[in-house]
């Protein structure tokens, strides 16, 4: 395990980062408004509302296996694969003495993951826009770590976008 993976490599510090080192002019115009039915937006269609994504806030109690780094990843790797989003990348982090965050980056969107496992509780975060299915996360999440309540608040972001 890395002690000091939220510090920069050796190699970044004697390569120059590709961000930007002067000012650059972006020319801005008016908004192009495209009618609904001709948009390849990827938003989503909830309880037949229009939106950019629906956004689930979970919060797990009791839970167990909340310092199992491996548990952690391959659990949000099933969320992907039970919401059938599609994975871009992945990564994890364990906390000294104890807790993890994650993030699963997906085509669309991201799944998350916070432990504080001395009390049994993590906070996730899952939005996912287009087809993905957000709510086949809540069940793994629950039988993988095992918790003993499961708080699920939804959003549906951008409904007027």
């Amino acid at each position: 395990m890395r002690q000091n993976a939220l510090l920069r490599s050796d190699k970044s510090l004697r390569n120059p980062g590709a961000a930007r080192t002067k000012p650059v002019p972006v020319p801005v115009s008016a908004p192009v408004v495209v009618p609904v039915g001709e948009r390849d937006d990827h938003f989503a269609l909830r309880h037949g509302v229009r939106c950019a994504g629906v956004h689930l806030i979970i919060d797990l109690h009791g839970a167990k296996g909340l310092d199992d780094i491996d548990l952690v990843e391959t659990t949000l790797r099933r969320c992907v694969d039970a919401a059938q989003a599609t994975l871009l990348h992945i990564h994890v982090h364990h906390f000294q003495p104890n807790g993890i965050s994650g993030v699963a980056v997906l085509a669309e969107s991201h799944i998350s993951i916070h432990t504080w496992p001395e009390v049994g509780y993590a906070a996730m975060d899952v939005f996912m826009c287009g087809n993905a299915n957000p709510d086949a996360c809540v069940p793994v999440l629950e039988e993988a770590f095992q918790a003993g309540r499961v708080e699920v608040n939804e959003l549906l972001r951008g409904q007027d976008a």
